[in-house]
């Protein structure tokens, strides 16, 4: 039997290393940054974890805009704040 490992990922907020479906992803593509709920999009991508705290960190750290290399929008903040509580 073959063990499939979780790919790890990096929280852009706190640090931790989290499996990669428990956190969301912003991906900068060519049309613009946007919150990839698939997490197949091409492009560089940021992960943040499911919590409202981490959310809130990244956005008050400008985290997204350091991994990204570009400014994001608060459009993509408020984007993610609504995925949130969609999930609650």
């Amino acid at each position: 039997m073959i063990n499939k490992t979780i790919p790890l990922r990096k929280c852009v907020a706190c640090g931790q290393m989290v499996p990669k479906d428990e956190l969301y992803r912003v991906v900068r593509t060519e049309d613009g940054i946007q919150l990839d709920l698939t997490y197949k999009a091409q492009g560089r991508g940021a992960y943040v974890c499911r919590k409202m705290e981490c959310i809130q960190l990244a956005d008050k750290k400008k985290s997204f805009n350091r991994s990204l290399r570009c400014p994001v929008s608060q459009e993509v903040i408020d984007s993610l704040y609504a995925e949130f509580k969609n999930d609650r």
